[in-house]
């Protein structure tokens, strides 16, 4: 994977990832919904000493996650408000990019070996899930790190629908 950089609305905070992601998760929590202002959230998730910031220094906001009751910390700039990336105080290793915020936020590739759905209970009904991909009524795994057993859509899914 070549070099990736991103950043924020106005171009006060920059960043650099220097390895691939781990994989991506498109969580449709309302967590997620709220931070994005959108659906969901498409999250590449990379070994946070991948980071770098470039120019600026995020502000932080400290939330309890409602799941785990462990903290997030959402990185965004004081100035604009994008939110760029978030740290996890459950998987300290890992930052969990906000796709959006991405130069070229093609770059990350959904694949099935690679890539997830979660809390899709919690979706707009008129979300489409990905063919191919485990999917989620909630987390992937319960709060002991115990895996829960994935639904995969043959075809595209749209939420709403109760015939599938």
């Amino acid at each position: 994977m070549p070099a990736v950089s991103g950043g924020c609305l106005c171009g006060t905070l920059r960043y650099a990832l220097r390895g691939p992601p781990l994989r991506v998760t498109l969580c449709h929590c309302r967590f997620c919904q709220r931070v994005t202002g959108s659906g969901h959230l498409v999250e590449p998730l990379f070994n946070r000493d991948d980071l770098r910031l470039t120019s600026g220094a995020p502000t932080v906001y400290r939330h309890r996650s409602e799941g785990s009751g462990k903290f997030i910390d959402l990185h965004f700039c004081a100035t604009c408000g994008t939110t760029l990336f978030m740290t996890f105080e459950r998987f300290p290793d890992l930052c969990g990019v906000h796709a959006g915020t991405l130069d070229d936020p093609a770059c990350i590739v959904v694949r099935p070996e690679t890539a997830k759905q979660v809390f899709v209970a919690s979706a707009r009904p008129d979300a489409v899930l990905l063919p191919g991909l485990n999917t989620f009524a909630g987390p992937a795994m319960d709060a002991a790190g115990r895996p829960h057993v994935p639904r995969v859509h043959e075809a595209p899914h749209i939420v709403g629908r109760r015939d599938g």
